[in-house]
């Protein structure tokens, strides 16, 4: 019987949960995402390829939403769990396709348990967060919501991080080829050197890409920028995306693992 949970334990996976409304439901009255397509293929793309068990889901209704987020936080993972958030939004909440919030403090609390408590999560929340730009301009805004957005921070767990597009209060970008937050994240992790960050600097990788690389087009929005913002409650340095057995690695290290300081190869400052 310890044999068979050994072999078990072994084909666990790291997993990656795509949820993407591109298409609300009749009579709600948001807009349609045509980009949302791209980056869920992109992001099923490259997950897949480093070793992710990746399960997409789409325009599913807000409570389809929650019900699907308490199911995956009870299911075995290896090191790493990943979700993608996408879809219109407010400060606070996206919205299922049937136009309802889904509470990113209810979603986030459901991964308090024990079965999730010794692994990474990290949750990507590709969705405005206010009104920040012209409420004419294609972006995934919303309207007004209520519920004070302090408590998606208190319900974050330990060794969770959680990556938003765009900081509190504006707009995040929305193109028909994709989003430029989730896009640049994938192509981020195309590259090895990228893979092999510590979490919490290929985060930085990703908002210096954004925010220095990106620059909106257009009479209405010409110059403007998005900045990504990383709330982070991780204990210890975490590895997910590097290759554990890769020689000269961080070899037999999982994503949970501390660095030791001997292992630490001396580099010098850098925010690229």
């Amino acid at each position: 019987m310890f044999r068979r949970a050994q072999m078990d334990h072994s084909r666990e996976r790291n997993r990656a949960l795509l949820v993407s409304v591109a298409q609300f439901d009749h009579g709600v009255d948001l807009r349609r995402r045509p980009g949302a397509e791209r980056d869920t293929k992109k992001l099923h793309r490259t997950l897949s390829k480093l070793g992710f068990k990746v399960d997409v889901h789409s325009d599913l209704s807000s409570e389809e939403i929650y019900e699907l987020f308490l199911k995956e936080s009870r299911r075995p993972v290896k090191d790493c769990f990943l979700a993608v958030l996408s879809s219109h939004g407010e400060d606070g909440c996206v919205l299922g396709a049937d136009g309802e919030p889904v509470w990113l403090s209810r979603i986030f609390s459901y991964f308090d348990n024990e079965s999730m408590e010794k692994k990474v999560k990290l949750f990507l929340i590709q969705a405005c967060r206010g009104n920040g730009l012209d409420p004419g301009v294609e972006v995934d805004s919303a309207g007004d919501t209520s519920e004070c957005s302090f408590s998606q921070y208190q319900s974050v767990p330990i060794d969770t991080a959680v990556m938003y597009a765009t900081v509190s209060g504006y707009g995040a970008f929305m193109h028909p080829l994709g989003s430029v937050f989730l896009q640049t994240f994938c192509t981020l992790l195309q590259q090895e050197d990228n893979r092999d960050l510590e979490l919490t600097r290929l985060m930085t990788r990703l908002s210096h890409s954004v925010a220095y690389t990106f620059q909106a087009k257009g009479r209405e929005l010409e110059g403007k920028k998005e900045m990504p913002c990383l709330l982070t409650r991780l204990t210890r340095e975490v590895y997910p995306f590097r290759d554990p057995g890769k020689e000269g690695g961080a070899t037999g290290l999982s994503a949970m693992s501390l660095l030791d300081s001997e292992n630490v190869r001396a580099r010098k400052p850098s925010i690229s």
